[in-house]
């Protein structure tokens, strides 16, 4: 292998801000994850623990568009179990905080019987004055109703004053719907325009799944709940004044939010009997949300076609290829692609350039430890190549990266201790040392497995060996 000029420092190494740059050693799983972005296509990743699967996911969503709709749920005054979904797009929604405030008016502009009603004008005398002001500073008559009496409804028709006033004007050769409304000291009106958009602003709505949200969702080891969605309990039944109503109660699962985006589930065959779910949730690009315990007052709860329309990132360990549902993998590969990750890379300098950009990526990531020096970056490189050997019994540089990034860390807290500027060559040396599986640890220790358990019942020899 041709020799490799060191940095003198990882704070010397440029990290690319790309997501997809990051991934060290996939080049082929990259490529199919450009396809599967362009396309909206799902991705099976195999391969061992710690080689970047979830990495690629991440990668994967950064190259998908801003999502473009979001999810609400709506009360249904007449079936309150059965709440209305709205699905807004993102236009409507930024047209929604562009609503009219209303156009300022002059209190003189006032139409006569408007300004009445709001106590702007005096009936008697027809002077203006602030409608704060319940005598007219100009003839002394109440402009409005501000005290009780038995003759209030003769002398003011039953009518305190009103700050919002509707009554219908013609615009333009049509008659339309206006508010005047006094606010802050000042008159506004509001067209009919302004008013549909003010209406629609006001209606109280559960949003489940907002227009700025990640379009990374990682659902590995989901429940039942977390993946497909639920209705929360309330202790008293929804009740329309101490209760909380259903569709407040709503809560998205997994599958939801990932809308528009990528699910990300590690370990996939783990799901069990939901994988049926997640199944039904790829083909109909729509699931329902429904109270999931029998016993909670959400049970009664379900909105139907919640859109779930999300691009799926699976990952297997190599022995878990059979406890895979056959109709969700066949999914996948009728919709998608199955990719083999790396376990090595080629040692050359190229590569060994990739693994230092990783060291440098990890010590930012984490942001507690030091940079590493070039002996120490010389150091994990050669574990690297070790471990390509004992693994996987081939020349080259690991791609268990997982491992060698707890090596970093660990190295890096031993510099901290030591208040050292950098992480050196005796830190990753003794982290490498102390990050041994615990089975080496105790055949180190012991001298054999058998013994160090033995040791716990104070035994101090193996059956079949005669103490003489």
């Amino acid at each position: 292998m041709e020799n490799v000029d060191y940095p003198n420092s990882t704070k010397d190494v440029k990290i690319p801000t790309d997501p997809i740059e990051k991934v060290i050693g996939q080049d082929e799983a990259i490529k199919y994850v450009r396809i599967a972005a362009a396309q909206k296509r799902h991705i099976l990743l195999v391969g061992a623990p710690g080689t970047g699967k979830s990495m690629i996911g991440q990668a994967m969503a950064s190259l998908l568009p801003k999502p473009n709709f979001e999810i609400s749920v709506i009360d249904n005054p007449e079936h309150p179990e059965r709440p209305f979904l709205e699905i807004r797009s993102r236009l409507d929604v930024e047209n929604e905080k562009k609503i009219p405030k209303g156009k300022l008016i002059k209190p003189v502009d006032v139409p006569i019987m408007v300004a009445e009603r709001m106590g702007l004008r005096c009936k008697r005398c027809g002077s203006i004055s602030k409608p704060e002001i319940p005598v007219c500073p100009n003839c002394g008559s109440d402009k409005y109703k501000s005290h009780t009496s038995p003759f209030d409804d003769i002398v003011f028709g039953g009518n305190a004053r009103e700050d919002k006033v509707y009554t219908t004007e013609v615009i333009n050769g049509k008659e339309e719907k206006v508010l005047y409304e006094y606010k802050g000291g000042h008159v506004y009106v509001y067209d009919e325009r302004a008013l549909s958009n003010r209406e629609q602003a006001s209606v109280p709505r559960n949003v489940i799944v907002s227009l700025n949200r990640s379009i990374f969702v990682q659902a590995t080891g989901a429940s039942e709940t977390e993946l497909l969605g639920d209705v929360r309990h309330d202790p008293y039944g929804g009740h329309s004044e101490i209760g909380t109503k259903p569709f407040k109660r709503v809560v998205p699962g997994a599958i939801h939010e990932a809308h528009e985006g990528v699910l990300f589930i590690d370990e996939l065959s783990n799901l069990g009997a939901l994988q049926r779910h997640l199944l039904t949730a790829m083909q109909e690009k729509r699931f329902a949300i429904t109270g999931r315990n029998p016993t909670s007052s959400g049970a009664s709860v379900r909105v139907d076609n919640v859109p779930c329309d999300f691009i799926l990132i699976g990952a297997l360990n190599f022995g878990d290829i059979g406890t895979l549902l056959p109709p969700l993998r066949s999914r996948i590969l009728g919709n998608g692609f199955e990719v083999l990750m790396n376990t090595v890379m080629e040692d050359n300098p190229k590569n060994v350039k990739k693994i230092v950009q990783f060291i440098a990526q990890e010590i930012m990531a984490d942001g507690r430890i030091p940079h590493a020096n070039s002996k120490a970056i010389e150091v994990i490189i050669n574990e690297a190549r070790k471990r390509a050997r004992v693994y996987d019994s081939k020349e080259g540089l690991t791609l268990r990266l997982r491992d060698l990034a707890g090596i970093i860390k660990l190295a890096g807290d031993f510099a901290t201790i030591d208040e050292s500027e950098y992480i050196e060559e005796k830190h990753v040396l003794l982290a490498i040392e102390k990050a041994k599986p615990i089975e080496q640890q105790m055949q180190k220790k012991y001298g054999s497995l058998w013994r160090s358990t033995a040791s716990d019942y104070g035994i101090s020899h193996a059956p079949d060996e005669h103490v003489f």
